[in-house]
């Protein structure tokens, strides 16, 4: 009996030894890491919010081709779970940003429903500096991965185009982009006013060694691929306005045909996608139009 009492009472004594030196090694993990047990917490957190990187895309393969394991690379460093998705625009109208995400966005809740936040994210700009931050963004508000102050051509304050973080939930909230859009530029600009209107936050990266002409590679030649920037019928007034009629609860398409891509190994989801134009409320879709009309209303006043 008094044999089985000692062995009780050395186990008791060990297991509360052992418990001693455990704690004593956390403390000084603490003392000597700082928040080494935070960090990892926080890698954990990171671990259960995965990104969809959505590319609106059209006739850029070789710019796409260098993208891809770019991204890749840099994300998988950052230990970021991400997946690609192309949204590779096909229909005769002109490229429409706006409704290509809103499109993306669709496709991927309604069949990758891991996907907990996105990267509204140009093919041609790609990340050099390790420090931006491609993780979850802070609560009640966006991170604007290309800043102004750091992307390579745009710097006014209310810029939130190239790249930029959102989650599913505040997405859904401003309703997406606009899709009035058709042709180059200022979709951004009415989106930060969305952003503005939600009481949504921009976070821009800061405290960096970089700038405008190394925070990123800028892989477009424009000679090469000249922007759409050409105005017709009343696009110029009715774009220049905050739009509250459309958006990602009514953007019309009709994906065409899906390819499960491998690009230098990593996997890459293209979704040729059909914009639908309804040319009563957004004529400019197609321009070239606009020139055969006017000629024929010239030729009837003469």
């Amino acid at each position: 009996m008094m044999f089985k009492a000692k062995i009780l009472l050395i186990g008791i004594i060990l297991t509360l030894v052992i418990t001693l030196l455990l704690s004593l090694l956390y403390v000084r993990e603490l003392e000597n890491g700082g928040n080494i047990r935070l960090r990892e917490q926080a890698s954990t957190m990171f671990k259960a919010n995965k990104l969809g990187i959505i590319i609106p895309f059209r006739d850029r393969f070789d710019e796409l081709l260098a993208f891809v394991p770019h991204i890749h690379s840099f994300l998988k460093n950052q230990d970021v779970h991400h997946e690609i998705f192309v949204i590779n625009q096909v229909d005769q109208y002109r490229f429409n940003r706006g409704s290509l995400i809103n499109a993306g966005f669709k496709e991927i809740m309604s069949s990758y429903s891991m996907i907990d936040y996105i990267a509204m994210h140009d093919v041609d700009l790609l990340p050099l500096n390790p420090a931006l931050d491609y993780h979850y963004p802070p609560t009640d508000h966006v991170n604007h991965i290309a800043a102004p102050h750091l992307h390579p051509r745009y710097h006014y304050a209310s810029f939130v185009g190239g790249i930029l973080l959102i989650t599913k939930e505040d997405f859904k909230k401003i309703d997406g982009l606009s899709n009035n859009y058709w042709g180059w530029g200022l979709e951004d600009d009415e989106f930060y006013l969305r952003l503005k209107e939600a009481k949504i936050g921009i976070h821009r990266p800061g405290n960096l060694t970089t700038g405008t002409s190394n925070t990123f590679r800028h892989n477009h030649d424009r000679t090469v691929r000249r922007r759409d920037m050409a105005k017709c019928y009343n696009q110029r007034e009715v774009t220049r306005k905050r739009d509250r009629h459309t958006g990602l609860h009514n953007v019309n398409y009709f994906v065409k045909k899906k390819h499960e891509l491998l690009i230098d190994g990593v996997p890459t989801l293209v979704l040729d996608v059909e914009l639908k134009c309804n040319k009563t409320l957004t004529p400019w879709c197609l321009c070239s139009e606009y020139g055969v009309k006017n000629t024929k209303n010239l030729k009837k006043g003469k």
